[in-house]
């Protein structure tokens, strides 16, 4: 089965069944007993059906091909062309993208010396890096061979070049591949460079080193070349530098002339001073000095061989997608990583989290009344735990001022602040009416320095609804759990519905599946572009408080996001930037709304607070009814889990091209379908968006920053 010319003898012959004469052939060859038919094509289309997202139809389409390999006299089946590029590069997305993947095929490469060089020929043609290949070697495949070129004794006495190419061919039947098994020599070096794009060169001839260079630069080829020894890695880029020295200078002003013919031994000064004597490896360097001796040539390990093949690659798929690549060597030595291995971080539930925050909130003396609101104003929710205020306290009044240098970039002209000091402006009427002492109230839109201020007057007064709030006010939580999707009831639902109306606001209440799972498509959707957008995914990670010494008198402590290990996990990759960027480019990332999507799927009830009016004191207005809402809900026996959708605060088109100049129009469409949603008037504002569900208390409860560092005039 050896026996067949150079051109047949790696190469698989393609038939196709709609061809009539390929159908005798392939009738001829299913009817030989001696050829073994091997058929799971139905498979493959299976296979090809489940690809995500889902596939061209045309590549269904495509008729059924057979691969004939006279080398192992085997018939199988395979997909089309385009289905069976498709299903075998799928597993490589998004590492490299389907455009990425389509711009590579272009490439064209060249291997000399299938030594070394067959490891890192199948790594190209595996990986899809290139749309053909030339191999030249003239040596054939000893059995001293196989420590580390990944063929079998089936091949030995074979060309080492064929054996390459059969073995690419075994892999992908529709990559072209060219054998020059005669290798090259000064007459034949021109031809095989002829359009090519990159040169592999890994032959054990120094002069056959240099001659390959020296062509390769007249030609502006870029060469690249893996050495055996500690991971070592040559980028010689004569594409743009034409006039580049080869081998890096190493080799001097030597004549190429004079490296012909040279034995092993005498090679050794010459690789010495290219391979770099001093930073061999020891067990190298003095197997150099064996050569001749003890040992006929210098060994290699095929550990390293498949490494060289991963940097060769690398570097390939850089040239071929135009990134960064210069010219230079790298050396990329396992044994030496392996000696500085270093225990992993022990995170606790896939993070370093600060210690169990305290459940009490720091407050004065029972007898400072002043003090006592203030400490209740405090203890409203806000924006990424900002509490974004200051709290003044005089002897008969409390008045929480706006503190405009805690905003962030969703809180678009400061309405989500407002809508803060709203909730704690609602915590000090309800602190003042249980000591009977409250007394005129209002909101002042501009305050002195501020652009917000909500005052409680303490001279007396009462409010028996509000006083009964106050125990339940300090125990109310942001509660994230994933919770029970019960049915809400009438009662609940109305007494919800009430709170809000109290305070001049409306609650959207969204119970029907359909509703809720709308609205989780959409908060997912807003969600990615929050990802997806730096200054958004910036001040989401600097919310956050991952780790023990990181303040956590503010912020959210990751605990408090009540997620699983798989969550966990893969928050650890949301983190990153530069993931979000690779995911905003490849137009993907739509897990990254998962998160929210099922806890609102999970939900008992959506609740949507909105006011009539766009001013400071009316989004102030709307903070307060969001609190009564949220605090009658927890009475009620419902975890609350706020939520806020990046297009939330925003109102013009401009505002919303501030928050995400990427995503200003896909977010535009979000905030309509959700305003659908939520039939929401007009001329109402959004306030904030509560989930309501049947859930465990809280893992851990928000903290705040103490007293003296929120209040003044004490």
């Amino acid at each position: 089965m050896n026996d067949y010319p150079a051109e047949l003898a790696c190469r698989a012959t393609i038939f196709d069944e709609d061809d009539c004469a390929d159908r005798r052939v392939l009738a001829e060859y299913h009817a030989d007993r001696q050829i073994e038919v091997i058929d799971r094509w139905e498979e493959q289309v299976a296979n090809v059906r489940r690809l995500r997202p889902a596939p061209d139809p045309q590549l269904l389409a495509e008729s059924k091909r057979w691969a004939f390999y006279p080398w192992r006299s085997t018939l199988v089946s395979i997909l089309g062309p385009r289905g069976f590029r498709a299903l075998r590069l799928d597993r490589n997305r998004n590492l490299i993208t389907a455009a990425e993947q389509d711009r590579l095929a272009r490439l064209q490469v060249g291997v000399v010396g299938l030594s070394v060089g067959h490891a890192i020929a199948y790594m190209l043609a595996a990986e899809g890096l290139c749309g053909g290949i030339r191999l030249a070697d003239f040596d054939i495949l000893e059995l001293s061979n196989l420590n580390r070129v990944p063929a079998t004794v089936l091949d030995l006495g074979l060309n080492k070049a064929i054996v390459a190419a059969r073995r690419i061919a075994e892999l992908d039947p529709y990559l072209p591949v060219v054998v020059e098994t005669s290798g090259l020599c000064a007459d034949t070096i021109d031809g095989f460079l002829d359009g090519l794009d990159v040169v592999v060169e890994e032959c054990d001839s120094l002069d056959m080193k240099a001659r390959v260079r020296t062509a390769a630069r007249a030609y502006r080829i870029p060469v690249l070349m893996a050495t055996g020894d500690r991971g070592l890695v040559d980028v010689e880029r004569y594409d743009l530098e034409p006039s580049r020295h080869i081998l890096h200078g190493l080799l001097g002003d030597i004549d190429v002339t004079e490296l012909s013919g040279l034995s092993s031994r005498a090679k050794v000064p010459h690789v010495l001073r290219v391979l770099d004597a001093a930073r061999l490896s020891a067990r190298s360097a003095a197997s150099m000095v064996e050569i001749d001796e003890t040992l006929a040539t210098w060994p290699q390990l095929a550990g390293e061989v498949a490494l060289g093949a991963t940097a060769v690659a690398e570097a390939v798929r850089r040239i071929g997608l135009g990134e960064t690549l210069r010219s230079g060597r790298v050396r990329i030595d396992v044994a030496e990583a392996l000696d500085h291995l270093a225990e992993p971080d022990v995170q606790a539930d896939g993070c370093r989290v600060a210690e169990q925050c305290a459940e009490h909130v720091e407050s004065p003396a029972s007898s400072d009344l002043s003090g006592i609101v203030a400490a209740a104003a405090s203890r409203a929710p806000s924006g990424g735990n900002s509490q974004p205020w200051l709290i003044e306290t005089e002897m008969d009044s409390v008045t929480i001022r706006l503190a405009g240098e805690r905003t962030a970039t969703m809180d678009v002209d400061f309405r989500a602040s407002a809508v803060a000091v709203g909730a704690a402006w609602f915590n000090a009427r309800v602190a003042a009416a249980r000591y009977g002492m409250l007394g005129p109230v209002e909101l002042r839109e501009p305050d002195d320095s501020s652009p917000l201020a909500a005052v409680v007057r303490l001279t007396g007064g009462s409010d028996h609804d509000l006083a009964c709030l106050y125990r339940p006010m300090l125990q109310r939580e942001s509660n994230r759990h994933l919770g029970v999707p019960l049915p809400l009831d009438v009662e609940r639902a109305a007494a919800l519905s009430a709170a809000a109306a109290a305070e001049g606001a409306r609650l959207q209440l969204l119970t029907e599946k359909d509703d809720i799972e709308q609205i989780a498509a959409i908060v997912a959707a807003a969600d990615r572009i929050r990802y997806l957008t730096p200054s958004l995914h910036a001040d989401m990670l600097s919310e956050i408080r991952w780790y023990e010494n990181e303040s956590s008198d503010s912020g959210i402590d990751v605990r408090s996001l009540e997620m699983d290990q798989s969550e966990l996990a893969g928050i650890q990759i949301a983190k990153r930037p530069d993931v979000m960027k690779l995911l905003a480019g490849w137009g993907a990332g739509s897990a990254l709304g998962n998160y929210s999507r099922d806890r609102l799927c999970a939900s008992s009830g959506v609740g949507v607070v909105s006011i009539s009016g766009h001013s400071l004191r009316d989004y102030a207005r709307g903070g307060a009814a969001l609190e009564a809402v949220w605090i009658t809900a927890q009475q009620l026996g419902l975890g609350v889990h706020p939520m806020s959708p990046v297009f939330l605060f925003a109102r013009t088109d401009d505002e919303l091209q501030r928050l995400s100049p990427t995503f200003a129009a896909p977010l535009r469409q979000l905030q309509r379908d959700f305003r659908d949603v939520t039939h929401t008037k007009p001329d109402d504002v959004h306030v904030l968006m509560l989930r309501f569900s049947y859930a465990p208390r809280a893992s851990v409860r928000s903290r705040r920053r103490t007293c003296t560092a929120i209040v003044s005039n004490w």
